[in-house]
């Protein structure tokens, strides 16, 4: 993991140089902006996500388009963007998708930096060498690699095919932009995490969002706040899967499974009928039934004592506080 130095920055050993890329990279960097979020205290997500939330967007627009990690602007009705030029300006939330994780906020006002193109996250390769960009130009820029492409399951209901896990880890990674050898935004960053290999040795890694999830749904977006798809049916729950076992381990106050009389500590065995031992076939045997508001028949086990209970799920967007028109 790279630590920051006491003002905040990368170190300078782990920052990316310039001659180390056939693009220009300091501007490729001021493309990735600061960006703040204020969300209001009785919102949905303020307990798990706080109110007052920091991290990054980057430009993918000349108009002001910005994009970065959906939790960083769920529910916000006052956003920030700071370049590192030191222009503040207010932003607008234009949407987010919670089956990808994706954000897209509007500039209101200019911010006098270049745009980046969305790249092809596919073609990049385990082994290749990227920059993961924070804002702040090379003092908040790490030069690292792309250490796995895998599945990442996410306890909150989330789950991505093929995510990009990159080392060393930034410690500022919230929204942060991935750059492709051509200067390019091929991710989003996610979540920092351990991760093993293969080899039994934790490391400590960046997850991010590879960005081709986004330009099938990214005009959607732009027209509805969400991507034009029936919503996945959602519980509610927290989950944690061990020794073969899918384990509850929150309950989403007022949501499905709290209606539903779930608790922390259940263990769920099946899912209309069909058994589940980890978190991914637990999510997709749920999705699978249809959309949000389909009934989910689960096999629970609470203190020794196995029961059905059927969860009418619900639409995790129609929970959350939509973004105020400008």
């Amino acid at each position: 993991m790279a630590r920051t130095d006491e003002d905040g920055t990368v170190p300078e050993m782990l920052r990316p140089r310039p001659e180390d890329y056939a693009y220009n990279l300091d501007r490729a960097l001021a493309a990735v902006v600061t960006l703040r979020a204020r969300v209001p205290a009785d919102a949905f997500t303020a307990g798990t996500l706080g109110t007052d939330r920091l991290g990054h967007a980057v430009l993918i627009r000349d108009d002001g388009l910005l994009l970065t990690i959906g939790y960083l602007v769920t529910e916000a009705d006052e956003i920030w963007i700071t370049t590192g030029a030191g222009r503040v300006v207010p932003g607008h939330v234009l949407g987010y998708d919670q089956v990808t994780g994706f954000g897209l906020v509007q500039a209101l006002g200019r911010l006098d930096v270049p745009a980046l193109a969305l790249g092809d996250s596919s073609g990049v390769a385990v082994g290749e060498k990227v920059v993961f960009a924070g804002a702040g130009g090379r003092a908040g820029a790490l030069a690292g690699r792309v250490v796995a492409r895998q599945e990442f399951t996410g306890y909150w209901e989330y789950l991505l095919d093929d995510a990009l896990y990159t080392a060393p880890a930034h410690p500022l990674w919230g929204g942060g932009a991935i750059l492709s050898p051509k200067g390019e935004v091929v991710g989003i960053g996610s979540i920092q995490l351990g991760h093993d290999p293969g080899d039994g040795r934790v490391r400590v890694l960046n997850m991010s969002v590879p960005t081709d999830l986004l330009k099938p749904i990214l005009d959607d977006i732009l027209r509805l706040g969400r991507p034009d798809r029936p919503p996945r049916p959602w519980l509610g729950v927290s989950v944690s899967s061990d020794d073969g076992q899918v384990a509850l381990i929150g309950i989403t106050a007022r949501g499905p499974a709290a209606r539903a009389g779930l608790r922390r500590g259940d263990i769920v065995l099946a899912v209309a009928e069909e058994a589940v031992t980890d978190l991914a076939a637990f999510f997709r045997r749920v999705w699978s039934l249809g959309e949000a508001g389909v009934d989910v028949p689960l096999l629970l086990e609470r203190e020794g004592d196995r029961f059905e209970v059927t969860v009418a799920s619900g639409d995790r967007q129609r929970y959350l506080k939509a973004a105020p028109l400008h």
